[in-house]
């Protein structure tokens, strides 16, 4: 059992962290828990975020010189020369490097905007209640909300909330401009907001980084544009096809 626990704190993924506290508190963190746990990362987080990069990748296709933009960004965040392997690069990917790709992050947030993981949501009405409009609701009501179109409405967004522009994510000075969850959706907002957003920024943000450091990308055909499937998450319709160039 010493072996085995000392395996498990040599490993830094979070399921075997999960396993190291299992003996700190075996009251809390049980099997069950992390079986819970396991399902609700896979689950929650393997469509939603694999599905937001690809969004991303179209994005920065139809907008070479954000592309560009971002590798930049990039490169002086990390440090990292042109000539750096992939393994040396990884390693220059931390926390503070993160912290500075501002611009990446603003433009994974519009890519979210325009393209929501989850484009049609609900939720249940616990009891009689209120909404902010005046519309009364009943216990046991159900509530549809639809994130995809309201991140296309000009009167939250502007004249141009059709637009793909990560500088709307962006304040003078350069920092990230959080926007209320009521109005970005994307993560759900109240009691019930996404506990793994930062989780899936961080994720998306070192995932961009990588391939962006390494590799242009461009569509197979300029006019291929793509068309959006609607299931429980939103996916490119017959996927994203492009041409990956080694920089």
């Amino acid at each position: 059992m010493n072996n085995a626990k000392s395996n498990l704190e040599k490993k830094e993924d979070i399921i075997s962290r999960f396993m190291a506290e299992m003996e700190h508190d075996p009251e809390n963190i049980t099997y069950e828990y992390l079986r819970d746990i396991t399902l609700n990362f896979v689950i929650a987080g393997k469509d939603t975020t694999a599905g937001t990069l690809s969004w991303f990748i179209y994005l920065l296709c139809k907008h070479p010189y954000m592309q560009e933009e971002i590798f930049q960004e990039v490169k002086e965040a990390t440090r990292a020369g042109q000539d750096i392997c992939i393994n040396e690069f990884v390693k220059k990917i931390t926390i503070e490097s993160l912290d500075k790709m501002k611009y990446l992050h603003a433009a994974l947030s519009e890519t979210l905007r325009l393209y929501p993981s989850v484009p049609l949501n609900s939720k249940s009405c616990f009891s009689d209640d209120t909404l902010p409009d005046g519309f009364n609701v009943n216990r046991g009501d159900v509530v549809f909300y639809m994130p995809y179109p309201m991140g296309r409405m000009e009167i939250l967004w502007g004249d141009d909330a059709e637009n793909f522009q990560p500088e709307r994510w962006l304040d003078d000075d350069g920092s990230v401009r959080n926007e209320s969850p009521f109005k970005f959706t994307a993560f759900q907002a109240g009691p019930r907001i996404c506990l793994g957003k930062d989780f899936a920024y961080t994720q998306m943000k070192i995932f961009a980084a990588v391939l962006l450091h390494f590799f242009k990308f461009k569509l197979c055909s300029k006019s291929n544009d793509v068309h959006y499937k609607t299931m429980l998450t939103l996916h490119i319709d017959q996927g994203l096809y492009v041409l990956a160039y080694l920089r």
